[in-house]
């Protein structure tokens, strides 16, 4: 493995545009020493560039993809949504597990994303310690407890 394929390694994806949210959520994983490889995009089409390796990604190894994409809905560009059914739908990136992190509760929200495949649905805790909680027992779980196949 050359240098460039461990640059390129990521463990997980986190893409959340309030900068507020990413600081917290980057701050409860390192606190619980759950991933030291964590990418940070701000948008979702940041996010599908790093995942098919285009735009500023365009030179990155299309064999590391990250072990977990933590993906709120709301955001510039192209929203979560989009992003859960264009990864969805490509046979390269589909085992990717996507948990939505997001601030929606709405029915509609949770319901179709579901329904186009993510692996499960946190409404983000308003208070500090829960949240800090939550996002630890998430990268806990998703990256030490659950068997992932090779993508």
């Amino acid at each position: 493995m050359n240098n460039n394929d461990q640059n390129d390694q990521v463990d997980i994806l986190l893409v959340e545009d309030n900068p507020s949210d990413a600081e917290l959520t980057l701050r409860a994983l390192k606190k619980n020493n759950i991933a030291s490889k964590i990418l940070v995009v701000t948008d979702g089409a940041g996010a599908l560039d790093f995942i098919f390796h285009t735009g500023a990604y365009a030179g990155r190894n299309s064999n590391n993809q990250p072990k977990i994409i933590l993906l709120d809905l709301k955001m510039p560009k192209v929203n979560g949504i989009e992003v859960i059914r264009k990864l969805k739908s490509d046979k390269n990136t589909k085992s990717i597990p996507i948990v939505v992190l997001t601030s929606s509760e709405e029915e509609k929200d949770v319901t179709e994303s579901y329904a186009l495949g993510v692996n499960s649905y946190i409404v983000k805790p308003v208070e500090f310690d829960k949240f800090t909680k939550v996002v630890a027992d998430v990268g806990l779980y998703w990256l030490l407890i659950n068997k992932s196949p090779v993508v």
